[in-house]
């Protein structure tokens, strides 16, 4: 049943933030990027059916502690120091769920003072351009992962009502000429089709990365739940 994205995200966010504090399960040294310093945290407005994470995200208040922006920065620090590598993200989740959360992470990238990679799907900027103003002039460049082609494939692969796809692509026009950013999409269901479709609907011109599946069981059996033909 398809339940709506914006509602879902104030929901999550007084779940997963407690005052300025946002719950965070794991900090670690990841690959991606060359190289980078990840805080792994949860709580999302979609269930994507290829989360790596879905299951953390479905059930949010059972996993991590409630962190505030300098205990955050402090084990980064951490990490960037024996790993001499000042590139950091926030993984696993939506940074950006409300304005609390989006505050949490401002303060977080300017603790860490090195170049922030804010991976959102980009929801509720398009819903709220107020908050992508909280990003301005900082060292953050933003990766949007634009979850469909159309209302359809985005319903299909979020599990949240196709109407409420315009705000990914009004985000992209909000962030426009404020904040350094791209879009990246999911290649295997895509594919070269899907990828058209959406540059057509793109309200201006992006760079589009595309990123490929990590086939976890039950990442299959999630696509297959949903009618998600995986082509090849």
């Amino acid at each position: 049943m398809v339940f709506d994205p914006v509602q879902r995200a104030m929901e999550m966010e007084s779940l997963v933030m407690n005052g300025e504090k946002r719950k965070y399960y794991r900090f670690r040294y990841s690959l991606y990027y060359g190289g980078i310093v990840t805080a792994d945290t949860v709580g999302c407005e979609f269930l994507c059916a290829y989360c790596w994470n879905y299951f953390r995200n479905l059930r949010p208040k059972r996993a991590g502690d409630f962190l505030s922006p300098e205990e955050v920065a402090e084990r980064l620090l951490e990490i960037s120091k024996k790993r001499k590598c000042d590139l950091f993200r926030i993984s696993g989740a939506e940074p950006i769920l409300g304005r609390r959360s989006a505050e949490h992470v401002r303060r977080v990238v300017e603790l860490v003072n090195g170049t922030f990679i804010l991976e959102t799907n980009g929801l509720m900027f398009g819903f709220d351009p107020s908050l992508v103003d909280l990003f301005v002039n900082l060292n953050v460049l933003i990766r949007v992962s634009v979850k469909g082609w159309d209302e359809e494939s985005f319903e299909k692969i979020t599990g949240a009502s196709g109407e409420y796809f315009r705000y990914q692509l009004k985000a992209l026009e909000h962030l426009h000429e404020k904040v350094h950013f791209w879009v990246a999409i999911v290649y295997d269901l895509f594919r070269e089709k899907g990828l058209k479709e959406l540059e057509k609907r793109l309200p201006i011109p992006c760079r589009i990365e595309k990123e490929y599946l990590e086939m976890y069981p039950f990442v299959v059996e999630n696509l297959r739940k949903r009618g998600i033909l995986i082509d090849g």
